[in-house]
């Protein structure tokens, strides 16, 4: 089954377009890396395939479903990290996590919030207020708000940012522990190091279109060299 599949996908902004004509399809079961250059349409592409956002032509399907169409439906199925995005100030990391359990349906949330808050350790902030915690405990709040009822597929942008170096690897630790669970991960980054070290398929997004997908293991060279060669091509 596909996780994820877009026909033709159009999006501008004004002038701008974001998305030209994107051909995407993910398989269920992969922990798939979306890179490209800023400006390339990749948090637009997410915003689409979560219901954020309607595009102005094509098609999309998240787990079969339209998110054009059943918005609700589809961000009732996913989870989403996006870039740069805090949790809401005036809660608690525990009363964001009631909240979202809430709206989830999440059983056994006390011991899901226990055990997340032990892997990331933000045990001991669980109850400040969520305006006072540091930029990387805000980022574990949210990383724990996009896994913790279990989702079959996650989108997530750049998931490292202000962790410190121990805690991204328990990040990456567990993004391959998920995928052992035959679950999709859709993650959209700048790092190059965490796309190689990760996942087990990757695509290059250039101007709005897909210019390159390919099994990780199927890039001569590294990622870097890679993604250079694609993006530094002259349109033309």
């Amino acid at each position: 089954m596909q996780a994820v599949n877009t026909e033709n996908l159009e999006k501008s902004f004004g002038e701008v377009r974001a998305l030209d004509q994107l051909n995407l399809t993910v398989e269920k079961g992969k922990l798939f890396g979306f890179i490209g250059p800023n400006g390339a349409g990749k948090t637009t592409t997410i915003n689409i395939l979560t219901g954020q956002i309607q595009p102005d032509r094509g098609k999309a399907r998240v787990l079969g479903t339209d998110p054009t169409r059943k918005p609700k439906k589809v961000r009732g199925k996913v989870g989403i990290l996006p870039e740069r995005e805090d949790p809401p100030s005036f809660l608690t990391p525990r009363e964001y996590f009631e909240f979202v359990g809430n709206i989830r349906k999440i059983e056994g949330l006390e011991e899901k919030v226990s055990e997340w808050s032990d892997r990331l350790e933000f045990k001991d902030s669980l109850d400040k207020m969520n305006k006072d915690l540091s930029k990387g405990e805000k980022q574990k709040v949210m990383i724990t708000q996009a896994f913790i009822h279990e989702p079959e597929l996650v989108f997530i942008d750049e998931p490292l940012i202000n962790l410190d170096p121990v805690i991204q690897e328990k990040v990456k630790s567990y993004f391959k522990e998920y995928h052992s669970e035959g679950k999709t991960l859709f993650l959209s980054t700048h790092v190059m190091s965490l796309a190689e070290e990760v996942c087990t398929r990757v695509g290059i997004l250039k101007e709005g279109r897909l210019v390159k997908t390919s099994p990780i293991d199927e890039i001569e060279g590294d990622l870097t060299h890679a993604f250079l060669e694609e993006v530094d091509t002259d349109s033309s």
